[in-house]
């Protein structure tokens, strides 16, 4: 019993502290998501435009999730969850959205986010079953998701001497 304590607390602490963890649904590689931990479970957006791929992670299913520890980076737990989707403006919805719109970085639509999110988008938790997995071997690194995305055109030939400029000011 006092395992089962310890492993929940090491799962919900991990998870807290780290803004990104790495899940696995079967059939799928890894891949990295941030999340918000709220009400017991992993909670995170996606599927819609600019968000991020939750292929995989449907009601029901089954996921591994991989914690990083905040400090170094290495991996600290693996834990099985449950996959579930909130529908869209239900109560539960409505209270991990609000959790959720204060970690979203860089949204394009500010404080309509929640509404795009409704329309567009799937919420999703993913609940500790108790399982802890043993940490996988190897790098777990992969290639990345094909996506519209670009790099940025190159950096213009003044700005180098602009910043080093600013440096010798200060």
């Amino acid at each position: 019993m006092t395992s089962h304590l310890l492993d929940r607390a090491l799962v919900e602490e991990a998870t807290k502290k780290s803004g990104l963890v790495w899940v696995t649904a079967p059939g799928l590689p890894a891949r990295a998501l941030w999340h918000v931990w709220h009400d017991g479970a992993a909670c995170v957006v996606g599927d819609g435009p600019g968000e991020q791929p939750l292929a995989g992670l449907v009601d029901g299913a089954s996921a591994e999730v991989t914690v990083r520890s905040k400090d170094k980076g290495g991996r600290l737990v693996s834990w099985a969850a449950r996959v579930t989707e909130l529908p869209a403006g239900s109560k539960a919805w409505q209270e991990t959205v609000a959790q959720l719109k204060g970690k979203r970085l860089n949204a394009p639509d500010g404080e309509a986010m929640p509404d795009r999110w409704a329309r567009e988008c799937r919420v999703v938790r993913l609940e500790p079953t108790g399982r802890i997995a043993p940490l996988p071997d190897g790098s777990l690194a992969e290639a990345p998701l094909p996506t519209p995305a670009t790099t940025r055109e190159p950096v213009p030939a003044g700005l180098p001497r602009l910043l080093l400029k600013r440096r010798r000011r200060k």
